[in-house]
């Protein structure tokens, strides 16, 4: 992680727990697909050895157990690890636009994988 990439204290509001899910989405007119390593209401991590730049706005699309539909969510790129620290090669993505169920059915899978330790 680079030193402007992510503030050395830990602001995230809800913790993240490991789940590896295909997404894909699309930054400044191009599309990608990759895998999230994590995810919690606020966000996610996908691992890229592309990531886009700090504040760039992104379209998500992914999976999750429970639901039938895709989710599609808006968000940003909020910090970037270029794999040095403790957080593989990518980037962590901050959700603007997410749906109430949405919202809880991550809440619920969370804290699911959370009871499995």
């Amino acid at each position: 992680m680079t030193a402007k990439s992510k503030p050395t204290k830990d602001r995230r509001r809800s913790s993240r727990e490991d789940l590896r899910i295909p997404v894909d989405y699309s930054a400044v007119d191009a599309f990608f697909s990759e895998f999230t390593t994590n995810v919690n209401e606020g966000g996610m991590f996908i691992a890229t050895e592309t990531p886009s730049p700090l504040g760039t706005e992104v379209r998500l699309e992914f999976r999750l157990p429970g639901l039938e539909r895709p989710v599609n969510v808006a968000g940003r790129v909020a910090w970037v690890s270029d794999g040095k620290g403790e957080s593989p090669v990518g980037m962590g993505i901050e959700f603007h636009e997410i749906a109430p169920q949405v919202r809880s059915t991550i809440n619920d899978l969370v804290r699911g994988l959370r009871q499995k330790r």
